[in-house]
């Protein structure tokens, strides 16, 4: 599976954060310095960590950063905390107070969260012996960053951590060992150059983990490829782009779906989006509409976002509404002005980063939909989109 675990470092300024970070990755990954207030903003690092596997590495400001833009700085590290699977919470071993105030607030705010962490005492070497810092010892690590100890062990725990954290089927449960997906996946100009998109990796490696068939296809040739398997298909899998002109060529009595229904119900955001869905219906001339993507890439001529979503949107209802888009990291605050969002699938967000989007807008009475169930309503096939999942638009 490509998605990856986001592990985040939290601590007070001079902590040895940075240098923890770069001893567990071996790389440089982030700068090192005696000076208070190195790290400025959160810095990631997309890599691959055993025993853990893919994951994005994520290092935070000083949680007691007294800079001119301190406050702003603690902010953005806070906000973190809506994207991170795995804590880990660094405390300067050489301190009196290692296990502060500040690493405390923190913790029961991993725990209302339900957010797994490991306390790592650094700078351990330096700091004289056994003492009465170390809280709950089974979360509790004690490392020198300089000294490259205790390294390992932060590995294996955090590979722990990860065993902790709920895994969801994106496409496997499905389908059975045998069974043929087609998966169509249109190569236009507003594909991406020479690779597929995320959802289309995940759900081909995954039927490949579980022995299934999968058959790719472009909507040109899609007719032909059904004609030539000899047999219906299992599952139609189709870019939610494609959704029309695909539900027209598949039979009736072949299961459809898309990518981005499939992961919508794997970041946990189905059934809310489905419920939102309804919410094209009652837009009104003037309204504003919040298009938002989770990743950031270069626009196409005819990019879905800002260029297909606001023009079939205003096909199906016929009013003269205003769009706003947001991509990547940057989601707005305040969403009253919206009276609908509607969100990518989300691939390059992780389940906490979307669940907190979506709270964001229920919080604001703001309806949020999904791309693929969105396109699905307004060419009138969502109840069939829905089927091969087992669920109904009611």
């Amino acid at each position: 599976m490509l998605q990856r675990t986001t592990i985040s470092f939290f601590g007070r300024t001079n902590a040895g954060k940075s240098s923890l970070v770069n001893a567990l990755t071996t790389q440089d990954v982030s700068i090192v310095s005696d000076i208070k207030g190195t790290t400025t903003d959160p810095v990631k690092k997309v890599m691959e960590l055993l025993p853990i596997g893919p994951v994005t590495i994520i290092d935070t400001p000083g949680l007691d950063d007294t800079s001119l833009l301190g406050e702003k700085r603690i902010a953005r590290t806070h906000e973190v905390l809506s994207q991170t699977q795995i804590a880990v919470v660094v405390c300067d071993a050489t301190l009196d107070d290692a296990f502060g105030q500040d690493e405390q607030s923190l913790v029961l705010a991993l725990k209302e969260k339900n957010i797994p962490y490991v306390i790592v005492f650094n700078k351990w070497d330096l700091q004289g012996g056994e003492s009465s810092k170390a809280v709950g010892a089974e979360n509790v690590l004690k490392v020198s960053a300089a000294q490259n100890t205790g390294i390992f062990e932060l590995k294996e725990k955090l590979g722990s951590l990860k065993g902790q954290l709920k895994t969801k089927p994106l496409v496997s449960d499905l389908v059975s060992r045998g069974d043929v997906v087609v998966l169509v996946i249109p190569i236009d100009e507003s594909a991406p150059k020479d690779r597929l998109i995320l959802p289309q990796q995940m759900v081909l490696r995954e039927l490949l983990e579980v022995m299934a068939v999968p058959v790719c296809a472009q909507v040109e040739n899609l007719a032909e490829v059904i004609k030539k398997l000899g047999s219906k298909p299992s599952l139609v899998i189709t870019d939610s782009q494609a959704f029309q002109q695909v539900s027209r060529i598949v039979p009736e009595d072949v299961p459809l779906t898309s990518f981005s229904i499939l992961m919508a119900r794997f970041k946990g955001t189905l059934e809310y989006s489905l419920e939102c869905t309804r919410a094209l219906e009652s837009l009104n001339d003037g309204d504003k509409v919040l298009i938002s993507e989770g990743c950031t890439h270069h626009r196409q001529c005819k990019d879905i976002g800002t260029v297909k979503m606001p023009a079939w949107v205003q096909n199906y209802t016929q009013k003269k509404l205003s769009f706003e888009f947001s991509s990547g990291g940057t989601f707005p605050s305040d969403l009253k002005e919206f009276k609908l969002v509607i969100h990518c699938g989300g691939c390059m967000l992780n389940e906490m980063q979307m669940a907190s989007r979506i709270e964001q807008c229920k919080e604001q009475g703001v309806p949020v939909t999904n791309y693929g169930m969105a396109i699905a309503y307004m060419n009138g096939i969502l109840p069939r989109s829905l089927a091969p999942l087992g669920l109904s638009e009611d």
